[in-house]
């Protein structure tokens, strides 16, 4: 039989065993990221302080990605002023910061063509399995590492504007 010492032992030895087994988010106590930055045509994604580079990342992108997301399935990356409005700790490519298209214009243009705008846009890992994809892969998300979607989790608060520009 336990005593009450040995239950809180293997208790705490299995919470924090669990712990081990989730992204690490690495601790940020820098200046405010108060912009992300993604250029398209140079596959790069900036985090900004006012008008200072904090990090810089190169991205893939989506499978077709010229030109604005108009319509789902389109594999095109969403392009204009966005924000990251949530967080998905599980997801499946390692962790994930939602993006917050479609917006009105979106919806409205999609619904001009008869057809949804799509959605569940998100900054995201490659969760090892996507590792040496083509060098545009995602259905219209931003891709970076797992290290980088961790450092980019710890950095970057919901609420934060986004503006993906061609």
């Amino acid at each position: 039989m336990f005593d009450r010492r040995g239950f809180l032992l293997a208790g705490a030895a299995l919470g924090l065993s669990g712990c081990a087994s989730g992204p690490r988010i690495p601790p940020y106590d820098g200046p405010e990221v108060t912009r992300i930055v993604v250029v398209k045509q140079d596959r790069r994604m900036y985090l900004m302080h006012q008008d200072e580079i904090l990090e810089k990342y190169d991205v893939a992108l989506g499978f077709a990605p010229e030109g604005h997301k108009q319509v789902e399935g389109d594999g095109k990356t969403p392009e204009g002023r966005y924000f990251i409005n949530r967080r998905n700790y599980y997801s499946q490519f390692h962790l994930s910061l939602g993006i917050s298209y479609p917006n009105d214009v979106d919806r409205a243009e999609a619904r001009a063509l008869g057809k949804s705008p799509g959605g569940d846009i998100f900054i995201h890992g490659q969760a090892g399995k996507n590792k040496g994809k083509p060098r545009d892969w995602t259905a219209g998300c931003i891709s970076i590492t797992d290290r980088e979607v961790e450092q980019v989790w710890s950095m970057v608060r919901d609420g934060t504007a986004i503006d993906i520009f061609p």
